[in-house]
């Protein structure tokens, strides 16, 4: 192999690696180090022939320019708040605390399962409902033995509340927002309930709100606050944790337009 092929295969590996960091922060859990490790690879193989590594160095660079329009500039503030549906709460059966995830390393609720669950708590203190739903999911998501979020959202309840808190009904295995929807219709039925309120992240309401209607479900969409990131994306920093929640609602979307199933 010639020096020059050397020097485009340690550039396609070093795009892999860029590409590589990229994929994990805005794929998250959705981005395993097998699948890092092959797009490293992958990129490093297509830096040796002069085709595939010229459309490499044209795709990075087209990437890269999109980037950092993103995070040098507020240009995802429009369709953030395009995804964000906020109604006036008002008297209802419930409160919806929509699931968010679980640290499993170290057990605890992420930062959106807490600001989704204080949301409704906060809710229940003003006296809009008497009960507040809290979601456990299916061993479809996470390590087996990751805690249940439901049972760390309700330690955390008591831990407030004691035995003087909301009233806790869990939604039992699901995994995404529809498998929640569901549950609620069928409590809704069975306990008579007409209106619940939605509680959820900002960036997810809109889309939680259509998928609980589409169940039959009456609900008044009222978000939490965005833990996050701050949404007048100020910093640069805000604005790539903008563009990874983007990236997941945008690619739920189409992930449902195709026919598969909605994620949480």
């Amino acid at each position: 192999m010639t020096g020059e092929r050397w020097r485009n295969v340690a550039g396609g590996v070093a795009v892999g690696a860029g590409l590589a960091g990229l994929a994990a922060f805005l794929g998250e859990v959705r981005a395993p180090a097998a699948l890092l490790l092959g797009l490293i690879v992958g990129c490093g193989v297509a830096g040796a022939f002069r085709p595939s590594w010229v459309v490499l160095r044209v795709g990075a660079g087209l990437l890269a320019i999109l980037v950092a329009l993103c995070i040098l500039t507020p240009v995802l503030r429009g369709p953030l708040g395009s995804l964000t549906l906020r109604e006036p709460p008002v008297r209802a059966d419930a409160i919806v605390a929509l699931g968010a995830g679980v640290h499993c390393g170290s057990r605890e609720l992420e930062a959106s399962a807490v600001a989704r669950l204080t949301g409704a708590l906060a809710l229940w203190r003003a006296g809009y409902a008497p009960v507040v739903t809290v979601s456990e999911q299916s061993g479809l998501i996470g390590p087996r033995d990751c805690p249940k979020m439901s049972v760390l959202e309700t330690e955390l309840t008591r831990a407030l509340y004691g035995a003087g808190g909301p009233t806790l009904v869990t939604l039992k295995n699901v995994t995404t927002t529809r498998d929640e929807a569901a549950r609620v219709r069928d409590l809704a039925r069975a306990r008579g309930w007409t209106r619940v309120l939605l509680v959820t992240s900002p960036s997810h309401s809109r889309r939680a709100a259509a998928l609980f209607r589409s169940q039959g479900v009456t609900v008044i969409s009222v978000p939490t606050q965005e833990w996050r990131f701050d949404q007048a994306l100020t910093l640069p920093s805000d604005r790539l944790v903008a563009l990874r929640v983007l990236m997941y609602e945008g690619l739920s979307r189409v992930k449902a337009a195709l026919g598969g199933t909605p994620e949480r």
